[in-house]
């Protein structure tokens, strides 16, 4: 295990924050958030990681310590995040890298590896593991993230932010009592009066009025050509149980490249932060690695 590294890169003319675990000669994973959250959320996996791959966990455009948008209506959108992806990889001279996606993290991967637009990353993303992310999202939890994203509620104390945190994202998962500390102060921002409120811009809400079917994205699913894992909460109310049976018949699914596997105890979306779920990401690596190695000797 190595520390990170706190990095800022120039991408389609925003400054983007990023952590860097790693050797910098390794392998590369990249390790992408969810919706209201930051690459920070990432620290245990890319911790567990790095001991065998450089692992890049980026802050999207909007949150943590990125840049805000300054064209909301058109840039909190999974096209733009992806042309951001992309001049990520070319800042970084990453050739190739696995892709491990939460939630939005897994729909931004879903259309960088899927070729189908200029700024794709396709032939340079060797797998794609979807944290609770599906090419169709509930309806009802897509309502509920409307309801709340866009009006981040505030506190005046950061014990008062933890709370809040704890009962949001109660469906993550066991997190021990220092990882809901750090997850809330990394995921904090102090308004002008001195209160603390989530760190993303709330404007990032705007992807799901100006483009209510951004997340609907079969077309892109169904053009991968490459091994997928799709780790699903067992009570998951984003991805439900018939979309993962549709999954399994078309794109990857129909071409033997994808796995699926329920995660226990979890909901949206599990936290990668516990042994159980790092021995999933392992395997899922060490196979796609093993067929790599085999192919090219």
């Amino acid at each position: 295990m190595t520390a990170p590294r706190s990095r800022y890169a120039s991408c389609a003319g925003y400054e983007i924050h990023y952590t860097e675990w790693g050797d910098p000669q390794a392998p590369v994973v990249i390790a992408w958030h969810g919706l209201a959250r930051t690459g920070r959320d990432m620290d245990d996996l890319a911790a567990h990681l790095s001991g065998r791959y450089r692992v890049i966990c980026p802050d999207t455009l909007g949150r943590g310590l990125s840049q805000w948008a300054s064209r909301p209506d058109t840039e909190y959108t999974l096209a733009f995040y992806a042309r951001l992806a992309a001049e990520l990889f070319d800042r970084l001279q990453i050739e190739r890298a696995h892709w491990i996606g939460t939630s939005m993290g897994g729909a931004i991967g879903t259309v960088c590896a899927a070729g189908l637009q200029e700024s794709a990353l396709a032939g340079r993303i060797r797998s794609l593991l979807l944290n609770d992310n599906a090419p169709r999202l509930a309806d009802a939890a897509l309502q509920r993230i409307r309801a709340y994203a866009g009006q981040p509620p505030v506190f005046a104390t950061m014990a008062g932010l933890e709370a809040f945190f704890r009962q949001v994202y109660a469906p993550y998962g066991w997190l021990s009592d220092d990882q809901w500390r750090r997850l809330t102060e990394t995921s904090a921002r102090r308004l002008p009066d001195g209160r603390l409120t989530p760190h993303y811009d709330p404007a990032m809400a705007r992807q799901f009025t100006a483009h209510e079917n951004d997340y609907l994205i079969w077309q892109h699913y169904d053009a991968l050509q490459l091994p997928v894992l799709l780790l699903r909460g067992e009570s998951s109310d984003l991805v439900l149980p018939e979309t993962v049976a549709e999954m399994r018949t078309r794109g990857p699914g129909a071409r033997g490249l994808l796995e699926v596997v329920e995660v226990a105890g979890c909901g949206h979306a599990p936290a990668l932060n516990v042994p159980e779920h790092h021995a999933l990401v392992d395997g899922f690596l060490a196979r796609v690695d093993s067929k790599t190695i085999a192919a090219s000797a």
